[in-house]
């Protein structure tokens, strides 16, 4: 995993007025810290943030902060705060690592294929966890990990202990964590899209407005 490279300045005002007005600005407020660091208060670009966490890497981006005036650290984005209404990252901590210690992480599942139980008999993909906590290296921490569902019958679930083993990642949620089931589609659902499907069917055949039944069929 390459680093990203973000430069960042210190801060030397606190409190909500001078975030409000960094923010303005198109800055970010944000603190350093972690073994033998910090906390330092800093502000990073709000753009230049962005495009580091929406690499291939996403959150878990390793950053080469680069402090004006005070060198640059090792870092990974953790705690970030975004704006409740449009979604804009509002702060962000940055905990300093070393590449050769492991850190703990999130990791999306990525869901691959169709279960049998969806394709063939109508069942529902019901997602119980998004993502996973995995311990590894800042280096080696998979930007997703992959976990084929395409076998999945009703009433079957896929748990952490059928994700795939990765070299030098540790699942860390209990094994018996559900992920992914497929459930069967209540009687009332099944109804109501029998419904659907049948008036469907019947506007289908029904003649255009302002046509008769004979019209429609010669």
């Amino acid at each position: 995993m390459e680093l990203e490279t973000l430069r960042a300045r210190r801060r030397t005002e606190s409190g909500t007025r001078p975030a409000r007005r960094l923010r303005r600005a198109g800055n970010v407020p944000a603190v350093v810290y972690g073994k033998d660091v910090g906390p330092v208060p800093v502000a990073v670009d709000a753009k230049d943030l962005y495009a580091v966490l929406h690499t291939e890497a996403g959150l878990n981006a390793i950053i080469d902060l680069e402090v004006e005036g005070d060198g640059s650290y090792t870092t990974v984005a953790r705690e970030i705060q975004r704006d409740p209404v449009r979604g804009d990252v509002i702060h962000v901590d940055f905990i300093k690592v070393s590449l050769d210690v492991a850190i703990e992480a999130e990791v999306g599942v990525e869901y691959e294929g169709v279960p049998i139980g969806v394709r063939e008999d109508a069942g529902i993909l019901e997602t119980l966890a998004p993502t996973v906590t995995v311990s590894a290296l800042p280096g080696e921490i998979p930007s997703s990990i992959p976990l084929d569902i395409s076998g999945l019958h009703i009433g079957e679930t896929m748990k952490v202990a059928d994700l795939p083993q990765i070299p030098g990642v540790e699942y860390l949620d209990d094994p018996d964590r559900p992920l992914i089931t497929v459930i069967a589609r209540a009687a009332e659902e099944e109804v109501a899209v029998e419904e659907v499907e049948g008036e469907l069917e019947e506007g289908a055949e029904a003649p255009a407005e302002g046509e008769s039944e004979e019209d429609s069929e010669g």
